[in-house]
Parts: C-alpha cells; structure tokens; sequence
C-alpha cells in the first residue's frame, strides 16, 4: 500500500505544535529531521533541542485528503506553511530488507566482524562475528564512535573479564565484548528500548547467559576490569567520579562519542584517577583509553 507523505520546512513554527497538529489529523507517523546540515550536541536533562532549520515529514495512508490537510494548514498556520509544504506519494517497501540491503558485514581491527542476521564476512582466519539487529536503538558499527570502541575491544580483548558497558544502545560492544572472551557483562542504559535490543542481540548471538542488563540506579556496588563508555562529552564529564569509582585499580576505561575539540576537556575530567593514552581519531571524533590508578 503506498503513502502520502507530506513535508514541511517549519521555519519560524513551533515545532512541537506542528507535530501535534499533523498527528491530531491521522498522521501515522511525524518526524524531524534537520534541514541545513547543523549538528546538535548533548542536550540538557529534560530538554529536546531542535536544529535553527528543522523539516517535518508527516506519513499518512494513501486515501488521505492532501487538499484538505493544506486548507487547513493554511487556516491555521498561515499561507506561509501552505507554500512551504510539499506531497508525494511513496510506495510500501519491505523496510526491514531494504535495511538489511543497506546493512553489510564490516570488519573492525584484525577478526572482529559486525554482520546483519543471514551474512557472513568473507572467509578469513577464525573470525569473531557479532550478528546485529539494532533494533530502534542506537549502534550498528557505521558510526565512527562506536568502530573507535569495536576496534579497541579487538586489539584488546577482554578475556575473563566483568565489563561493564555505560550506555549500551543496541548492546553491540557489549555483545562484541561477550563474544571475545569476557566472564560477565553489565549493560546500563536510561532506555528501555536499549536494554530490550541489548538482550535481543547477546539472545541471537548465543551469550545471554552472561548479561545482565539494567538501569543505571540497579548498578551492584562493585569495581570491574573494564568499563566502556560510548555516550557524549558533556555526560561524560559529569560522570567521571561516578564511573572512575566502578573501575579496580589496573582496570581499564574505554570513553568514546567525543569530538575532538572535547578531547581535552575530558582527559581533564579522568586525570585525576586514570593514566591515559594518546588519543585516537576517526572522521572528527575520538576515542580516549586508560588505566585506573
């Protein structure tokens, strides 16, 4: 079945409203995406920031009224939204292949391999392979942040370790770490929907049996061999006592999701508990790595 989809530049329009106001009329689906190429950083808790040009695209089945839709926009918006809004019809598509047919095995470091369900890399010297569906969470290798992350945990492997990985989005270092040898993992995430695609993929990948996922409040008081951070810079500076005090003394932190003009401010931050190494960068981002004091 196709859809309508109808876009808009929101200009100088509430945002929030206009997402309201298409759902209120049967959109299926709203979202926001930014219209000029402009970055957003961390957000302040309880906050959703939006870019300075933000497009809207509202999806609606196909028997939608577009006519009506835009006799109301500009009733209630302005002729200026009218001008600035633009229809087309979009054919269904099987999203989830059209995904997995965008989605191919990457190699990170000398054997591990992050793959969609049903590929294989090509034939090489006993590879470790992570089988990923990110589900609706973040992480699936092609950000440079997370390969920064899956390159370290290849070049280190964390055999019989207890790790714990802060922030776990799809579970995909945390799985990776499971299948390279590690005891015990602790995945923390503030999303459900996180920790849901994390048990899903350590499940698929055969090592669920050595996760434990949970909030960040349910952390068990103890110290552990290696701690994976792949957030932001901003969050992690907050949370460096925090997360210096979950490391044993000779344990290792892997911090990524900074850009490289943060580098500083963070190695600032864990100085004070941890002696680190030289920064490692991709495509603007960076990665530090240290060992507890």
């Amino acid at each position: 079945m196709p859809w309508l989809q109808l876009t808009l530049e929101a200009g100088d329009l509430d945002v929030e409203t206009l997402s309201d106001w298409f759902e209120q009329r049967g959109a299926v689906s709203v979202t926001l995406v930014d219209a000029a190429d402009q970055p957003l950083f961390e957000p302040d808790p309880g906050t959703t920031p939006l870019w300075s040009a933000t497009r809207l695209t509202a999806m609606f089945e196909a028997d939608a009224d577009a006519d009506t839709l835009s006799a109301q926009l500009r009733q209630d918006f302005g002729a200026a939204a009218v001008k600035r809004l633009g229809r087309s019809l979009l054919e269904d598509q099987d999203w989830e292949r059209v995904w997995l047919d965008q989605f191919h095995p990457m190699q990170f470091g000398e054997r591990l391999w992050v793959c969609p369900a049903g590929k294989l890399p090509p034939q090489g010297e006993k590879p470790v392979i992570v089988n990923l569906d990110p589900g609706l969470a973040f992480g699936t290798g092609t950000h440079a942040t997370t390969a920064l992350c899956l390159e370290w945990l290849d070049a280190n492997p964390p055999r019989d370790q207890a790790v714990l990985d802060y922030g776990s989005g799809s579970g995909i270092l945390a799985v990776a770490a499971l299948k390279l040898g590690a005891a015990a993992l602790w995945a923390v995430d503030i999303d459900e929907q996180a920790l849901l695609s994390t048990r899903d993929n350590a499940a698929r990948n055969a090592v669920d049996d050595r996760l434990h996922t949970l909030f960040p409040a349910q952390l068990p008081e103890q110290a552990f061999d290696l701690l994976l951070a792949n957030i932001l810079a901003n969050p992690l500076i907050k949370l460096a006592p925090d997360l210096a005090g979950r490391v044993r003394c000779g344990g290792n932190i892997v911090l990524s999701g900074i850009l490289a003009d943060q580098a500083d401010a963070v190695r600032e931050a864990y100085a004070p508990w941890f002696r680190l190494s030289d920064t490692i960068g991709k495509e603007g981002w960076v990665r530090l790595q240290g060992e507890r004091i």
